[in-house]
């Protein structure tokens, strides 16, 4: 092991000797497999960051890969146990997916069915009548048979939460503040809106005044922020305890529930399903949590795009190999005698191999540490001009895999670059030296 290592430090030292005696032919050789590395760095720069990009898209939507998820039937009673399993689980959030309008009361939507805001007045959504959410769409009970007057008003979603949803959904918060969950819990509630509800209200002057299904009377709500949510319909948040202030008894009889766990929360779908089934609940033996798997499906729409452009770097890797392996076979026919000359005195054919081969991955080495540098230069400075197309990108950063991916590139040019002509320097005959 001794030897070995010794072997090792005199190629190495050898080698480095090399190339600092010919800067040149060294410059050269890192210029053309430079174009070659870079691709490599970029490509798996920009699939990284592609993938982080899509990955923080699908989490507002689906939720962080890994998290548990199920949808509960309705029903008052349900959604009571429910509430009282997740009590004080602050890994656990129960959110009610609910049909609202805000603005004035008994008039024609400025986006009948809840269509966003691109498609209001449109014609977009659900016709007006009709109630749609995860679950499907049915007929309001409660809409007039009557046409009504068109009016400052807009139809939305409204996610009723338990707790604090962003530990499974990383909204962007961009005005105002989030809920805040400590505390009794107030009289008018508090909502965030998503940017598509924004824009209505930023657009038309829209009363404050929340009509809800099964509510005792109209709320007034109290608009302390905007998030983006990924969703390209209105959408607003709120506490379900101020909710709940203003729901008649049975106001749930129809409404649906869902459920995000963490993973290690998992014990709590047993303890809901057995409180369930003792309530009566025949359906409960069925109910399971899922796990969301945002990370594997970013995966499957990226992986195909990634392997076209990698091997399109790795082609232009191939004209940088071979220019280094050109530029070998000239190096060890310069230094033929040197060679023999070493052979002559005892050197072992396996560290004159190491020598020449030393030479090629210093040379990919340092050719892999300037790609690197270039690379995450250029994405500091391309960062503004991203964040401007995407908030996801915004705090992006270089990614370690494509500083691997650059050594791993570099060290394997050098390595096919040196090889043919690190086999020809340990096959040079020792007569050769009589030459000189």
């Amino acid at each position: 092991m001794i030897r070995l290592s010794g072997r090792l430090r005199s190629a190495l030292i050898i080698g480095g000797q090399g190339m600092r005696a010919r800067k040149l032919r060294t410059f050269l050789s890192i210029l053309s497999l430079f174009l070659g590395v870079l691709a490599v760095v970029v490509v798996q720069a920009g699939a990284e960051t592609a993938r982080a990009a899509a990955l923080s898209n699908v989490e507002l939507s689906m939720g962080k890969d890994g998290t548990l998820e199920t949808f509960l039937p309705g029903g008052s009673k349900t959604i009571e146990i429910a509430l009282d399993t997740v009590k004080d689980r602050p890994n656990v959030v129960l959110s009610l997916d609910m049909q609202a309008t805000v603005g004035e009361p008994g008039v024609t939507t400025l986006n009948p069915g809840g269509a966003p805001f691109e498609h209001a007045g449109r014609g977009g959504g659900p016709p007006a009548g009709i109630i749609c959410d995860f679950q499907g769409c049915w007929e309001d009970p409660n809409a007039a048979a009557r046409p009504k007057p068109q009016g400052k008003a807009v139809e939305m979603r409204v996610m009723a939460m338990s707790a604090d949803v962003r530990q499974f959904r990383e909204f962007r918060l961009i005005s105002g503040e989030w809920l805040n969950f400590s505390g009794s819990p107030g009289l008018s509630p508090r909502i965030v809106l998503n940017k598509d509800a924004a824009k209505f209200f930023s657009t038309y002057q829209i009363p404050a005044e929340m009509q809800i299904s099964g509510a005792t009377a109209n709320l007034t709500p109290r608009i302390v922020g905007v998030v983006d949510d990924g969703m390209m319909e209105p959408r607003a948040y709120l506490r379900m305890d101020e909710l709940f202030n203003w729901l008649q008894p049975g106001a749930l009889a129809n409404a649906s529930a869902q459920m995000l766990l963490a993973p290690e929360a998992a014990d709590v779908m047993q303890i809901l399903k057995t409180r369930l089934v003792a309530a009566g609940d025949k359906h409960a033996e069925g109910l399971n949590a899922h796990p969301v798997q945002s990370a594997e499906m970013v995966e499957d729409q990226l992986s195909l795009l990634r392997w076209v452009f990698l091997g399109m770097a790795g082609l232009v890797l191939l004209i940088g190999v071979a220019g280094i392996l050109n530029v070998g076979l000239a190096t060890v026919g310069e230094r033929i005698e040197e060679f023999a000359l070493r052979r002559a005195v005892g050197t072992p054919r396996t560290l004159l191999a190491g020598i020449v081969l030393a030479e090629t991955l210093l040379t990919g080495l340092l050719t892999a540490a300037a790609a690197i540098g270039c690379a995450a230069l250029g994405l500091r400075f391309a960062r503004g001009f991203l964040a401007g197309q995407s908030a996801s990108l915004a705090d992006i950063s270089f990614p370690w895999q494509a500083g691997v991916a650059g050594i791993i590139a570099g060290l394997i040019a050098g390595l096919l670059g040196g090889l043919i002509p690190a086999i020809r320097a340990a096959r040079i005959p020792i007569a050769t030296v009589m030459r000189a």
